[in-house]
């Protein structure tokens, strides 16, 4: 789990995340995106992939990359839990919140 939040801590990452919800993306496209070097890129694409929120697909020599929602998802349910939120993933996949109220 800690890989997964420090996955999430830098910005770029972030962003690259962001960027896969599009879809499936190649690794050069990708890097053009951001205004660092290829190598730091590819150092930000191995920190995701070791957490296991993006898969990497090889074909050639060129690599493209996609999100793996559901690790992401439940790195973030079990953030949510550790607050005392009472989340649950209903049957459709998607999770919902539901907060412990106190009655007066």
């Amino acid at each position: 789990m800690s890989t997964v939040f420090k996955a999430l801590s830098d910005p770029t990452r972030r962003k690259v995340l962001q960027l896969l919800q599009q879809g499936p993306i190649g690794a050069g496209e990708l890097a053009e995106m951001f205004d660092v070097s290829k190598p730091t890129m590819s150092a930000h694409f191995a920190v995701l992939v070791n957490a296991g929120l993006i898969d990497a697909e090889k074909e050639g020599r060129n690599i493209t990359y996609r999100l793996k929602l559901s690790v992401l998802e439940e790195a973030l349910l079990a953030f949510a839990q550790t607050f005392g939120l009472q989340v649950t993933r209903p049957e459709d996949g998607h999770p919902t919140t539901t907060s412990k109220q106190e009655t007066p």
